[in-house]
Formats: structure tokens, C-alpha cells, sequence
């Protein structure tokens, strides 16, 4: 099964980290999984729940469906960053990690491909100094980058930089369209046959 993958997009670096700071400090709200981390962690919803503001949380199956939030309506380039990606999209949120701030080692149940559901990873802020570690292997990313992540593993990040770590963070349905965009980057998914949304 295979945990990682670089996707073939490359979004304009300069642009979203304007955007991120356009925000309010009161924009970000900290992480509801407070076990999971040391320092600080917090987000911004893009996409949640009923498009509410500030809620970071993902919906259980069957809920209320997800839409675009009003904050982002004022950010235009991560707006049309979310528009590549033509399957349907689940929560979109901006996640900042703060400066000598830690996520523990953890594991996401039911958050991977094979189950219909793949998280993706845009870097917007990230420098050497912050690692993110995949089955105990450091992973490096570039800024503007898009990477998957089997989250179903066991992952953790280190930010030991001096600059806060921002990803944008995007949990896509497994369409024929994202399947189609994974092959072509050269995945191999445990399963042949996935039930795809058409």
C-alpha cells in the first residue's frame, strides 16, 4: 500500500501566503485535537459543515453537507487553488503549526485513499526546520507543492524553524477524475477497483 504521493500541481507560492496574511489573528481557531499536539496548533475553515466560519471539524458520514466558508470568499487564490481539484471536496482548511510547536505521532481511522477518501497537502509556510514524519521517515515538501498522505498511518510533524508552518489542507472524494489524476502521477492503490463518486 503505498503512503505518499506528489501530485502534479504546482500553485503560486507568493499569492496564497498573501492571503494567509490578510488574516486576523482571531481567524484562527486552536486545533479541536488538543491531546495531539505541544505549542500551538490552530486553523481557519475554508470548507466546512453548512460553510460555517471557525468550524475546523470534520463531519460524520450521512451529516450536514459541506460548503465553502465566507472567509473564503475573501481569500480569491486559494479559492481558485480549491477549483483545480475537480472531484468533490470535503473540509478545506488552513492548519498553522506554530514555531517549536509538535503534532504527536497519531494515525487518522477511515482517511485514505482505498477507503474513498484521500487528504491532500498544499505547503504554503515550511522550511527545512520543520519535518513531517511518515511511518517514521521524514518526508520533505517544498512550498506550492501538493502531496497525498495515507493519514490511516502513523504520521507526526516537528516545526523546530522559527516561522510558523502553514499547509492548506484538502479531504477529497475518490472520483474517477482524482483517480485518473493518481494514476498518472504513478499510484498504486491496494485495492483494483474502488467505488468511485461519478
Amino acid at each position: 500500500m503505498q503512503g505518499r504521493l506528489k501530485l502534479p500541481f504546482r500553485f503560486d507560492v507568493a499569492r496564497m501566503r498573501a492571503e494567509v496574511g490578510s488574516l486576523a489573528d482571531g481567524d484562527w481557531i486552536p486545533h479541536y485535537n488538543a491531546r495531539d499536539y505541544e505549542g500551538e496548533w490552530s486553523g481557519v475553515a475554508l470548507r466546512s459543515t453548512g460553510g460555517r466560519d471557525g468550524w475546523l471539524f470534520p463531519a460524520p458520514p450521512g451529516g450536514e453537507p459541506y460548503a465553502d466558508t465566507p472567509t473564503l470568499g475573501r481569500l480569491p487564490y486559494l479559492a481558485q487553488v480549491l477549483g483545480t481539484f475537480e472531484c468533490p471536496l470535503e473540509t478545506a482548511r488552513l492548519l498553522r503549526l506554530h514555531a517549536g510547536s509538535s503534532i504527536r505521532e497519531h494515525v487518522d481511522h477511515a482517511l485514505g485513499y482505498e477507503d474513498g477518501l484521500a487528504r491532500l497537502h498544499v505547503p504554503i509556510v515550511t522550511s527545512p526546520e520543520v519535518v513531517f514524519y511518515l511511518d517514521g521517515a521524514p518526508v520533505p515538501m517544498g512550498e506550492g507543492e501538493c502531496w497525498y498522505f495515507d493519514a490511516r498511518r502513523p504520521h507526526r510533524v516537528d516545526n523546530r524553524g522559527v516561522e510558523h508552518r502553514v499547509h492548506l489542507v484538502i479531504d477529497c472524494i475518490v472520483d474517477g477524475w482524482l483517480a485518473g489524476v493518481f494514476a498518472e502521477a504513478g499510484f498504486a492503490p491496494s485495492v483494483v477497483d474502488p467505488t468511485f463518486v461519478e
